[in-house]
């Protein structure tokens, strides 16, 4: 059975959502930053730290990761930054 929505492989960036992780202070520079971007057919990526496998173990209940889903982590800083960018409807 299909999916109701599946991630375009096909897309591409199109803006980033709030702060830079260096304008944050959540970085040292390095290429591992956690961002928030928009993407060109209007779906968020996020970049994060993968902690799958240590907070997947105690998900709420209803709350399920799929095999090709991962659970990132961002800094708080980052979505309240972002949250100017986020559209409300």
């Amino acid at each position: 059975m299909a999916r109701p929505w599946e991630a375009d492989p096909d897309t591409s960036f199109k803006k980033r959502l709030g702060k830079s992780p260096q304008e944050l202070g959540n970085t040292t520079g390095t290429p591992d930053c956690p961002d928030i971007w928009e993407l060109a057919n209007g779906d968020i990526a996020v970049i994060g730290r993968d902690l799958t496998q240590s907070l997947g173990k105690n998900l709420p209940d209803g709350v399920s990761i799929g095999s090709d889903e991962r659970l990132v982590v961002i800094p708080r800083n980052m979505l309240v930054a972002a949250k100017p960018d986020i559209p409300s409807v």
